[in-house]
């Protein structure tokens, strides 16, 4: 083995810029062997030329086909740049302007997440506070249908020199999902790469502003629309729905496990045990337990999370969202302080939770550093 022979080799290798082989290129330089080891430098015009890793593998490949697997050259290429000052432009930031990034995750559906998530920004709207909705439940998405904007077109706004995707306000709250896209009598039939492309969209060209609050309907379960976004944006924590009944606390287990294994390590902001119990109109001072007692608060101190609030079984809540009308759209805001002297106290939970989002967000912020987004390896 030569300096000669790898040479040779290196010239069936073509730079994806001109088409041309290295070694005509004059991309190859400093070959030196050291016993069954080959070292040489690989000149690139700028650190930021698209094509390095590309050459790199093709490199390594070229070498290992003329003189086998056992030759080993993966590591022991060095890089040389003619322009070393060239740098690739910063990239924008993802939601620069937003303070908070809330995740609202279930283990599995029909636990009513959609519901607290958008009655919860709302909450937090009614409060004062810039709040910004996501629907990434990409494969069944309700906002357009809870917040009545079904039919509303999505417009393109232009701000520093680009056009960008602009959140349907209402209720006080910027919203945007899938469900604007497609129409609404249509399955989302998508591979799992094209719903996590079309929801980085949503997230990274859509123009949110300045929020204080960005909440985040995710979609049921453990998926990789939840890696998708936890390596796209750095959540501030996630809060966990679920009822008290044992098939969606296990589920519920196995959500606060994933956001607490070590490579996600997503704070955990706490539980909302939702449709905990059922009152009836004629009788407000009865409570019948249809799904269990207590489970979600059980399942709290076992994991030594919050249990952020208990949310009863009320039709109205349903009919709210089914009409377009989310029950904390309707409240003032003294109900929202969740006064001990309104009797209707089913209806301030959502602003009780918007109270304790708030509190542990802040103790979150104080007490921990703050979050980067995950990278997944």
């Amino acid at each position: 083995m030569t300096p000669q022979q790898i040479l040779e080799a290196l010239s069936t290798v073509r730079y994806p810029g001109n088409g041309k082989p290295l070694t005509e290129n004059k991309m190859v330089e400093d070959i030196r062997i050291d016993g069954n080891e080959v070292h040489f430098t690989l000149l690139f015009e700028k650190p930021t030329d698209p094509f390095v890793k590309s050459v790199v593998r093709m490199a390594e490949t070229a070498i290992e086909q003329k003189f086998g697997k056992e030759i080993k050259v993966k590591g022991n290429i060095d890089l040389k740049f003619l322009h070393e000052g060239a740098q690739a432009p910063a990239p924008r930031p993802v939601l620069p302007g937003v303070k908070n990034i809330i995740g609202i995750s279930s283990g599995k559906g029909g636990v009513g997440k959609s519901t607290v998530a958008a009655n919860v920004a709302i909450a937090l709207a009614a409060k004062g506070y810039k709040v910004g909705l996501l629907d990434a439940d990409i494969f069944g998405p309700s906002m357009p249908r809870m917040f009545g904007v079904e039919d509303e077109p999505i417009y393109m706004i232009n701000r520093d020199g680009k056009d960008w995707i602009e959140p349907i306000e209402k209720y006080g709250v910027k919203m945007l999902s899938i469900g604007f896209l497609v129409a609404k009598e249509s399955a989302v039939l998508w591979r799992g790469s094209m719903a996590s492309n079309a929801l980085r969209q949503l997230i990274t060209d859509a123009w949110w502003g300045e929020l204080d609050y960005f909440i985040i309907d995710m979609p049921p379960g453990t998926s990789d629309i939840h890696l998708t976004l936890v390596q796209t944006l750095p959540i501030t924590g996630v809060v966990i729905v679920t009822t008290p009944q044992e098939v969606a606390l296990a589920d519920a287990r196995k959500g606060v496990a994933m956001f607490q294994e070590d490579k996600i390590n997503v704070p955990v902001l706490g539980i909302v045990e939702n449709m905990s119990w059922f009152t009836p109109e004629e009788h407000p001072d009865e409570k019948y337990y249809i799904f269990g007692k207590g489970g979600g608060a059980d399942l709290a101190q076992k994991l030594g999370v919050k249990l952020l609030v208990q949310i009863p079984l009320v039709a109205g809540i349903c009919d709210d969202v089914d009409n377009g009308k989310p029950t904390s759209s309707s409240l003032s805001a003294k109900e929202l302080t969740g006064d001990e002297s309104i009797r209707n106290q089913d209806a301030v939970a959502f602003g009780l939770l918007a109270d304790s989002i708030v509190a542990q967000c802040d103790e979150r912020n104080r007490t921990l550093p703050p979050t980067q987004k995950v990278e997944v390896k």
